[in-house]
This record gives C-alpha cells, sequence and structure tokens, in this order.
C-alpha cells in the first residue's frame, strides 16, 4: 500500500506550445495527508516493529484481539470505565509526598524535587504496543507511555539511586551487549568446549507484568540487605522502600477509550519496573546459578534471556529447566537448547568442539540504515559503517565469516544510496582507527582480531554539567558549516573570558520524518479509525 501510494504521479500542464509534461511532485506534505487518510480508511494502523527501525503494518482488529488476550492472559490490570484517574492520583501524590515530608522522611528539597506544582504539567500515561514482526504470530509488546506521569519523577530519582547498586550486585551473572558474552564464551570455551557441549537460550515470559508488586518491592529490600546498606544519598531504605510501593501501586494509564489501573507487575516504561524486575530476578536465579557454577557451566541474563554454556547432556538439561520451572509460579521459562545459540546479535555454534561465532540477525531484520541522503551530518553515517564493520570483526571468528559478513553489510549500504566510493573510504579508515595497518586475510585474521578484541574499551568520561552548556539546533543542509563556524566565534570572544571555562556541546535536531509523522502511539488514533 506504502509503495502504491508512493508512486502514484501528478500531472503538470505547461501554458505554451509544448505538449503536458508528466512527473513526480515531491509534495511530501501532501503525502503524509494521504497515507494517514488510507490507514484511517482501511482500518490500519502503522507502528514501528519492536526491536528494530523498520514499519509494520497491522490491522486495528488484530491489534485489538491481542490487547484482549494479553490482558486475560496476565490479569495485570482493572478496567476503571471513563473515570478519569488524573484528578485523585495528582492529589494522592502530593499528599504522600507531604506526609513523609512532615514525618521527616525526605528533605524540603527532595519534596519540591518530586510534589506536582502545576496539574498542567503532567498527564496519564497511555498504553500502546510494540509488535515482535521476528517472532511467530507477531505477538504485541505493551508499552505504558507515562513520560507525564504524576509519580515520573519519583520512578526517575528512584532508578538513578538503585540501578548502580543492582548492577554492582550482579555484576557477575549480568550482561549487556552480545560483544560481552562472546568474551566470556570464549574464555570458557578454552577449557570446557566439547563435542557434546550444549548452548540453552530461555526467554521469561512477560517478565515485567508478571512480577508481583509486593514481591518485587521486597526484592529490593532483598538487595539492601545483601549489599548491607541503611541509606543511600541521605535517603533511608525504608523511604526508598515507601516510594518504591507507591510508584508500583499507582500506575494509571488509558487505552481504546478506558482508564486502567495496573495491579500486577510495573509499567513497561516506567524507569524503576526495570530496576525492580533485575532485582526480582536476581535472587530467583541464585540456585540455577549455582548448579550451573558448580557443573562448570556457564551463566548470563540480559534482563529477561537467560544464556547457559553447560557440559549435560540434553534430556538432563530439559528436566532441569522444567524443575526450574516449579521455583516461582510468577516466572514461566520458555527454552531452545542445541549446539548452536542466538543471543541478541551474536550467533554461538559448537562445531564438533570448536566454536564457531559470526552476526546474529532476526528472520524479521530488513537492510534498512540511515540514509545517506537523509538529511543528517555526515559523522552519524559514518558512525554507522565504523559500528557495524567494527562489529563483524569482533564477532566473526573465521576469515570467510567477516568477508561474508563485510560484503553484506556493504550490499545493505548501497540500497541505502551509499556510494561505493565512500564505503571503501570508511571501511579503510576503520581498520586504521583500529591499528590494523595490513590488508586482513586468512592469515593474520585470527592474530588482528584477537587485538581488537582484547583492546580496552573506550570509558565515557562523565559530564561536568556544571560547566557544560548544551546548544542545540535543527539540522539542515545549509548548516553543514555551522559547528565549525560556532566553535570558531567562541573562541575568537570568548577566550579570555571566565566564561571560555564553560564548554560548549552542540546537538542536532532533526527535521520529522515519517516514524514522527505516521505513527501515533496514543489510543485516541485508534479510537477514531475504529469510528471510520
Amino acid at each position: 500500500m506504502l509503495q502504491n501510494l508512493h508512486n502514484i504521479q501528478t500531472t503538470t500542464t505547461i501554458n505554451n506550445n509544448r505538449p503536458s509534461i508528466s512527473k513526480k511532485k515531491k509534495n511530501y506534505g501532501r503525502l503524509v495527508k494521504r497515507f494517514k487518510f488510507k490507514f484511517k480508511s482501511t482500518n490500519t494502523i502503522l507502528r514501528k516493529t519492536d526491536k528494530s527501525k523498520v514499519f509494520h503494518l497491522g490491522k486495528v482488529d488484530d491489534y485489538t484481539k491481542k490487547s484482549d488476550e494479553y490482558m486475560e492472559r496476565t490479569k495485570a490490570y482493572k478496567c476503571l470505565g471513563t473515570i478519569d484517574p488524573l484528578p485523585d492520583l495528582i492529589r494522592r501524590t502530593n499528599k504522600y509526598l507531604l506526609d513523609l515530608r512532615l514525618a521527616k522522611w525526605i528533605s524540603q528539597k527532595q519534596y519540591e524535587q518530586l510534589c506536582i506544582k502545576n496539574s498542567n504539567d503532567v498527564e496519564l500515561a497511555h498504553l500502546y504496543y510494540l509488535p515482535k514482526a521476528h517472532k511467530s504470530g507477531t505477538p504485541l509488546r505493551p508499552i505504558v507511555a507515562g513520560l507525564k506521569h504524576p509519580t515520573i519523577k519519583i520512578s526517575k530519582l528512584l532508578d538513578e539511586l538503585l540501578r548502580p547498586l543492582f548492577n554492582q550486585m550482579a555484576s557477575k551473572t549480568t550482561i549487556t551487549s552480545g560483544f560481552e558474552l562472546l568474551k566470556y564464551v570464549q574464555e570458557w570455551s578454552k577449557i570446557n568446549l566439547r563435542q557434546d557441549t550444549l548452548f540453552s537460550t530461555i526467554d521469561v515470559t512477560d517478565l515485567y507484568t508478571m512480577v508481583p508488586q509486593v514481591e518485587g518491592v521486597l526484592s529490593l529490600k532483598k538487595m539492601f540487605d545483601y549489599l548491607k546498606l541503611k541509606q543511600i544519598d541521605g535517603l533511608r531504605i525504608e523511604t526508598i522502600i515507601r516510594l518504591s510501593r507507591f510508584v508500583m501501586q499507582n500506575n494509571y494509564f488509558s487505552y481504546d477509550g478506558q482508564y486502567y489501573h495496573q495491579i500486577r507487575g510495573g509499567a513497561m516504561g516506567s524507569p524503576l519496573t526495570l530496576t525492580m524486575a533485575n532485582c526480582y530476578m536476581f535472587f530467583f536465579e541464585q540456585q540455577i546459578i549455582r548448579q550451573t557454577s558448580n557443573s562448570g557451566g556457564l551463566y548470563f541474563r540480559y534482563i529477561d534471556d537467560i544464556f547457559i554454556a553447560i557440559n549435560w547432556p540434553a534430556r538432563h538439561l530439559f528436566k532441569q529447566i522444567d524443575r526450574w520451572n516449579h521455583f516461582d509460579e510468577n516466572i514461566k521459562l520458555s527454552e531452545n537448547i542445541g549446539s548452536s545459540a542466538d543471543f541478541l546479535d551474536l550467533h554461538i555454534e559448537n562445531q564438533d568442539g570448536n566454536l564457531f561465532t559470526t552476526v546474529y540477525q532476526k528472520p524479521s531484520y530488513e537492510p534498512y540504515y540511515l540514509p545517506f541522503n537523509s538529511v543528517h551530518p555526515l559523522h552519524m553515517k559514518k558512525n554507522i559503517i565504523f559500528t557495524m564493520l567494527l562489529r563483524a570483526i569482533r564477532y566473526c571468528s573465521t576469515f570467510q565469516t567477516y568477508l561474508n559478513e563485510r560484503e553484506k553489510l556493504r550490499m545493505a549500504l548501497l540500497l541505502n544510496k551509499y556510494q561505493n566510493e565512500f564505503i571503501d573510504e570508511q571501511f579503510n579508515h576503520v581498520l586504521l582507527k583500529l591499528n590494523i595497518d595490513q590488508l586482513l586475510t586468512c592469515n593474520n585474521y585470527v592474530n588482528y582480531r584477537k587485538k581488537v578484541i582484547d583492546s580496552p574499551l573506550k570509558e565515557k568520561v562523565p559530564v561536568n554539567y556544571d560547566k557544560t552548556m548544551f546548544v542545540h539546533f535543527t539540522y539542515c543542509s545549509s548548516m553543514k558549516t555551522f559547528p565549525g563556524k560556532f566553535h570558531t566565534l567562541w573562541n575568537k570572544y570568548f577566550e579570555e573570558s571566565p566564561i571560555n571555562e564553560v564548554v560548549p556541546v552542540l546537538g542536532t535536531r532533526n527535521v520529522k520524518n515519517l516514524q514522527r509523522q505516521l505513527t501515533h502511539t496514543r489510543t485516541m488514533g485508534i479510537d477514531i479509525q475504529r469510528s471510520n
């Protein structure tokens, strides 16, 4: 449908003796309006797919059916009808914070930071779904968008305090990227990999919504006891528990013309939910970790995805996972077991006792990158090539696999309007940045790859916000030279001034793209579509 609309041409008549010329006008505003009208008239929903940047077209009836099935299965939401809970939630939030202040559980500064001063500054969260196009049947991932929810400031404060503590507590068994897992598996395989070694990936079903709210908050208390903490940044543990409980018990949102209260789990979109779910899983998985470690295995988790490498017979591993499924009625595990595994963006394979790795792309993968002719700074396009080629070198364990991955990347870039000369130039630039000063061959690839993997990661330099000034501007082709001119003028006029101690950092805002103009997550869009 999108392609057909895009290909529609308009005819322009030139008032002279020449014949009429038919040409395509670049009237993108009109094109967007036609898309929107077409979506409404055909009861179609346009969404960005989960964990990717491609569009997905779905039917309103299909979304409604899957939403109803999800709510019925999880029993995590209570429908409140059409009575807006926002005014009462604002009142209760401010009263709760005031009570904490009067009881001296929080300071005056913290109270002023967290309370709602103007009711116009807050709004109720809304529920929408992202299609998981990479999974069979295209299930939906629920997202509760609450950037202005009355409890969002409390949730952010708690997450800033608690997430570093969880990272400290679970550093030995959690990973955040495929590259981290690759390094652990490579080291483990030197001693433990055998011909019959099994890899298993385990998915935790509906983690965010299945964790009970009371037990989830108690898992935070367990973390404090585990780390032997009495207070954090001046806040007593009892205060943090009280605030966490209030946030978890007051998740309200709108969907499809109705209001809902989440009575189980946390909102996928609330900062605190991730940390709470991680803490709950940490204490759930301890017995599994001990059992795996005692057998010389490897165990890692990324939120609701678990990876295990073990030298057990397959029948025994299936039996153990079935036993783990009975540890907690709220946690349901679904496993894949074999000589190979796909975890995050990494493919791992046991080839007769030899470790083979490469880049993994989901079945729904589309060769889409930021188009070269898009209105974005050039360094963004260069960074795409750098990041993707670096990943190929890190992940691909053989030279031939690297060549295949590099050429797949080249083809994807060509499809997105990148010139072949520019691609080759950036490929060479990446190799030089990685201190690879020779042409990669099957003879030297393994050694160079090892150096790249072993090279220390560049640490993020913390930003001193007291001495940093952020300047944002909307990027367009005529603004390409603006950053350089800005810094030249800054140094010219402020070099001898005390203000020169302030570091200006320029950032770009992008013009509205199709995703911003065509995808609407608020349910009023569904209501409008239904009425047409």
